[in-house]
């Protein structure tokens, strides 16, 4: 079966790592978030990407839980130091894989061939590919006014209270070529675990891609578990907005868009206030067998959807 996985964020990044185990390369390609992106130092930061780059070439930090294995911090506690920014912790490993983005798009690359030259080198095997190569830029609109995401999440430590998300750029935004020409022969998607409102939505707010999808199944597997966010702030921006922190708000967030759902075992009481098929199965995912277990029994569901 060849599938789409719509990912962004260390959540999503998780059952991504599972469907890689599960899937070959032919078998699967990665949509990823890069409304997250910034330019910082100079630099270009793609925070969904990598985090996904990490996670499938096994270099992932799990002790911080974002970043990469074995990182060491002088350059950033240099640049404090002599008093630059740093409240965007960049790791000497991450700095280097930041300064090639960099320079492969300087050189003429987009962003798709950097991401591709990049997770190649770190010995990934599967696609992962940009939703977008043109800048779509994630605004947080909160009671401190209008925060670019990085700030919002990382500088800000997610404290401002949301009202609202702005995706500037994204009108005129075209989908990713290769992500549209994979549509044309895959078999179904999957919503991964990420955040719906910043990892999700920047996505299926690109012109046309819902469109994409309508004659397609798409299976999403709920980011919520017990009225929590497994990580990130998708729970505190559902309570800010007004919304109920519970899965069955995330399925109805995607109303129209779903063919099926995939919940926590300890939300199966809401099953019966979700209008599509749902499942209900282990989506905590701690091990990689947990990734392993998630990717199979999604695929499982999707297949008989």
């Amino acid at each position: 079966m060849k599938v789409l996985a719509i990912t962004g964020g260390v959540g999503g990044a998780k059952l991504a790592m599972g469907l890689s185990q599960v899937l070959s390369p032919e078998e699967v390609v990665f949509a990823v978030n890069t409304g997250d992106d910034f330019e910082h130092l100079g630099l270009h930061i793609s925070p969904d990407i990598d985090s996904l780059t990490y996670a499938l070439a096994d270099q992932n930090n799990t002790e911080l839980g974002w970043g990469r294995q074995g990182e060491t911090w002088q350059f950033i506690e240099t640049l404090e130091a002599l008093g630059g920014e740093s409240w965007f912790r960049l790791g000497d490993k991450d700095l280097a894989l930041h300064i090639q983005r960099t320079e492969l798009l300087k050189a003429g690359a987009n962003l798709t061939e950097a991401t591709t030259r990049i997770s190649q080198k770190l010995g990934v095997q599967h696609r992962i590919l940009p939703m977008s190569n043109d800048p779509v830029r994630t605004i947080v609109h909160s009671d401190q006014g209008p925060l670019a995401f990085q700030h919002y999440f990382v500088r800000e430590r997610c404290q401002p209270a949301v009202s609202g998300f702005e995706f500037a750029g994204i009108n005129s935004a075209r989908l990713n070529p290769e992500i549209d020409a994979w549509l044309d022969q895959c078999q179904g998607v999957i919503i991964c675990p990420s955040n719906p409102y910043v990892s999700v939505d920047p996505l299926l707010a690109l012109p046309n891609f819902r469109a994409r999808l309508e004659n397609l199944p798409v299976v999403a597997v709920s980011p919520i578990v017990g009225g929590l966010a497994i990580k990130g702030p998708a729970a505190k921006m559902m309570a800010e907005l007004n919304i109920p922190a519970t899965a069955s708000a995330v399925a109805a967030h995607y109303a129209g868009l779903l063919s099926g759902f995939v919940m926590d075992n300890t939300d199966k009481n809401e099953a019966k206030q979700i209008k599509i098929q749902t499942i209900t199965t282990q989506t905590i995912m701690v091990t990689l067998a947990d990734r392993v277990s998630l990717a199979k029994d999604t695929l499982g569901f999707l297949q008989d959807l």
